[in-house]
């Protein structure tokens, strides 16, 4: 074999040991960088909380990830987060996140702004000061955060009623009880919005066009749906209940409905003395005809429904048995005679 064919041998073995070697390396490298995305470990699925402050730099919330061992190199975060155009969308807030989850999951999931939410669920019935003894109570606004939510004017058709001085709260029956998600930051004033806002979504699209059709305006529907959800707490009886209120407006008659007086009293107890029924309020119905002023509870859709389709009987009174259900009378005789029935 000639000089010139043994050179070229050893030459083009050495190209393919270097070509080896750059593949060798190359896929080596590969296999570092696709080690940087994946997750720490699988299997701890332990949630870690880690909380953004305003402002935040990319670099500064990849050092706090890296400190919490979520990620391998905060190098590696800034690249990725650069490459996909993410490093100036990264949002604050607080978040919760497991050595289980990749970085390209954390990253993408702090530029989207998923952030640690509570599920809050407002009973129906509840008043304006209920709901917000229920928030100070989770932690989520204070009461002084609460009482100036509830005393701004909010741009909403339904609360835009005229000047009605003798409203104890003009929020009042317009929380509308439901379960809400929320994020731990929310103010108080976007949850009384977002309250606001979904009950104008159930009165548009559920109750707006018969209330019209019977010509009857919100505050008169929502007031009484107010009274009908304090006093039925057996579902089949609240457009009974309906019933009697409308058969008693229609007479004349006072309507004469204990929740009023409790919430002309500002106190929620089991029983109403006679002592009670002389408060002097607007609200009281023993002292003063038709409906009261507003509503003094947030009604939820069946109270509202059961309002505008009250029953049709010939029940003036009603009486309770004690297990939540009442005894509905005709007249006064049979009325006293209940009492009798049902007395403590």
């Amino acid at each position: 074999m000639s000089e010139v064919k043994v050179v070229r041998k050893k030459n083009t073995i050495l190209m393919l040991a270097a070509v080896l070697i750059l593949i060798s390396l190359g896929l080596l490298g590969g296999q570092l960088i696709s080690q940087q995305y994946r997750p720490l470990d699988p299997n701890d699925t332990s949630l870690i909380d880690i909380h953004i402050p305003p402002a935040s730099s990319a670099a500064g919330i990849a050092a706090e990830l890296k400190s919490q061992g979520l990620i391998r190199n905060e190098d590696f975060f800034l690249a990725y987060c650069r490459q996909k155009g993410l490093d100036s969308q990264l949002k604050a807030g607080h978040y919760r996140f497991s050595r289980s989850q990749g970085l390209a999951y954390i990253a993408e999931a702090i530029a989207e702004g998923r952030v640690v939410t509570m599920s809050l669920t407002i009973p129906e019935g509840y008043t304006v000061a209920q709901v917000g003894e229920l928030l100070v109570s989770r932690g989520i606004c204070s009461s002084e955060a609460w009482q100036q939510a509830v005393s701004k004017n909010y741009d909403f058709a339904f609360l835009q009623g005229g000047h009605r001085p003798a409203v104890r709260h003009s929020l009042e029956g317009f929380l509308f009880p439901d379960t809400y998600t929320i994020e731990e930051s929310t103010s108080a004033e976007d949850i009384v919005k977002t309250m606001l806002k979904r009950f104008e979504t159930v009165w548009d699209e559920q109750f707006a066009a018969l209330a019209k059709s019977q010509n009857r305006d919100v505050l008169e529907v929502i007031t009484t749906a107010s009274l009908i959800e304090e006093e039925a707490q057996v579902a089949t009886e609240r457009a009974r209940v309906a019933g009697v209120i409308e058969n008693r407006l229609s007479r004349n008659m006072l309507l004469q409905i204990d929740a009023t007086v409790l919430y002309a009293l500002g106190i929620n107890k089991p029983q109403v003395t006679y002592a009670d029924l002389k408060v002097e309020s607007p609200y009281n119905t023993y002292l003063h005809l038709g409906l009261p002023p507003g509503p003094i509870a947030c009604p939820g859709e069946a109270a509202i429904h059961a309002a505008l389709h009250p029953e049709q009987h010939q029940y003036l009174y009603y009486v309770a048995r004690g297990d939540g259900s009442h005894e509905f009378t005709t007249t006064f005789q049979e009325h006293l005679a209940a009492q009798k029935r049902y007395a403590k």
